[in-house]
């Protein structure tokens, strides 16, 4: 223990834990600043071995809890509706209870209170969220237990979204392209171009839209990942802007960055200053009118079965909706049975197709005999003379005294007297029509073209196809 003076207060020096505290009393009294240092060391002890007393917290209430949790959520958060929403559940049930007397068992009184009242097992597991973050370290020991004996969430069906078809949205796009309010287009057509969330749209201001480059960004977002992205905008997209902005314009008689795309308020009543605050009614109206049930919200799952059904990858999926994780591309992404069928059917074509047979064969050599000798040339080259070259060449080597083939060129090649091989010109087989073929009835221009590679290919002059053409070679 050390004290000393530094002009009228005193100060102490002591060492704790291997650092130096060295700290004013503020105190004229060596008295009172002997006492300070004794409480400032019994402090640094206390929080260093963790054996605060804590029991005034202990005896708190639920609901006081509750009130100073929500003031301390609302500075680190934008939305506040869900959060009072679930609390308020909690605080309703078991508000008068001391944080002491809370356990598991008053956890799983709560679910089964909130299953009576009919209360969906999704809400229920939100609000038991917000139970045990009210507790502090006390919740994270009871969640701990509740998920070892696995009664920590409800089981709950899975939500039935729902994807709308080319003929559901051409006719909701109509029905809202002529109703009333002059919001909903747009709104709809963000929705199923772009994949916005509902708030994303409402919030969505003129400084985040450029036309002229064809992108938007994203501002205000339930998701981190989901704000600031960039979102291009598809043709039909852009014109819908592009005349919201002209009518716009004629509204309000100019159109500033900082005002939002769908003003508050109502008729003539319209501050652009401040963004729309629901279009629950337009939707419900054009949904109505249209005779298609669904939410908005659908439409964001629709834009994203499209992308997944037309093989863009996870990534650029995840980029556009604003997703964090592959298990909400998952959640979002519902392949309809059409895509699948396709894809399936693909596969049984490819498996069937090595199967089939050979349709109308020819019924022998003479049905697709090649022409003669006055058939048009090919490259130069009449394709007669190519086929029987070798059959002419076989009768030359087996005659007496045949003068022996000039070798000419590189080593391993030999010149003949076949024009097709001498001129180096290959045949491509799908430049010979099929008028250059005399077949029956019997058998079709395709098989007499089977044919003729058949023989080009098992001829004993050796055929070596080098980009869809042949070249002869010994």
């Amino acid at each position: 223990m050390s004290l000393f003076k530094r002009g009228k207060f005193w100060w102490y020096e002591f060492w704790f834990a291997g650092r130096r505290i060295q700290e004013s009393t503020r105190a004229t009294s060596k008295t009172i600043a002997k006492l300070a240092e004794q409480k400032r060391r019994r402090e640094l002890e206390v929080g260093f071995n963790s054996v605060e007393d804590v029991r005034h917290l202990q005896i708190q209430t639920l609901s006081q809890v509750a009130k100073e949790y929500l003031a301390s959520y609302a500075l680190r958060h934008k939305a506040l509706t869900f959060a009072e929403y679930a609390v308020g559940h909690v605080t309703r049930l078991l508000g008068d209870r001391m944080i002491v007397d809370l356990d598991e068992r008053a956890v799983k009184e709560y679910q089964d209170y909130r299953l009576r009242e009919q209360a969906a097992p999704k809400s229920i597991n939100e609000e038991v969220g917000f139970f045990l973050r009210l507790l502090g370290d006390r919740g994270e020991l009871i969640r701990a237990r509740l998920k070892k004996e696995k009664t920590l969430k409800l089981r709950g069906s899975k939500s039935k979204a729902k994807v709308f078809s080319i003929d559901e949205k051409d006719r909701l796009l109509g029905v809202a392209s002529e109703a009333k309010s002059t919001a909903i287009y747009p709104v709809l057509m963000l929705a199923l171009h772009a994949g916005m969330r509902n708030g994303e749209i409402r919030n969505l201001q003129w400084g985040d839209v450029n036309l002229a480059k064809g992108f938007l960004a994203v501002g205000k977002s339930k998701t981190e990942a989901g704000e600031g992205r960039t979102i291009p905008l598809n043709p039909d997209l852009q014109v819908a802007l592009a005349e919201h902005n002209r009518w716009f314009e004629l509204r309000f008689g100019r159109v500033e960055p900082e005002w939002y795309l769908f003003p508050f308020g109502r008729a003539n009543k319209l501050d652009p200053a401040r963004p729309i605050t629901t279009i629950k009614t337009a939707w419900s109206n054009v949904r109505k009118r249209s005779g298609i049930s669904g939410r908005l919200h659908d439409s964001r799952h629709t834009l994203i079965t499209e992308r997944a059904e037309s093989g863009a990858g996870d990534q650029i999926i995840m980029d556009i909706a604003g997703h964090v994780s592959r298990q909400m591309l998952k959640h979002y992404s519902h392949i309809r049975m059409k895509a699948k069928r396709d894809a399936l059917e693909t596969v049984w074509r490819g498996q069937n197709r090595k199967a089939e047979p050979e349709v109308n064969p020819p019924s022998s050599r003479q049905d697709c005999a090649p022409l003669s000798n006055d058939a048009p040339k090919v490259e130069g080259v009449s394709l007669q003379k190519s086929l029987q070259s070798r059959k002419t060449e076989g009768r030359r080597k087996t005659r007496k005294g045949a003068k022996p083939l000039k070798k000419i060129g590189s080593p391993g090649r030999i010149r003949t007297y076949n024009p097709s091989v001498n001129s180096r010109k290959g045949v491509e087989f799908s430049s010979v029509p099929s008028a250059y073929f005399r077949y029956s009835s019997s058998a079709s221009a395709q098989s007499c073209r089977s044919l003729v590679e058949k023989r080009w290919r098992f001829s004993p002059v050796r055929i070596i196809p080098v980009r869809q053409y042949a070249y002869a070679s010994d």
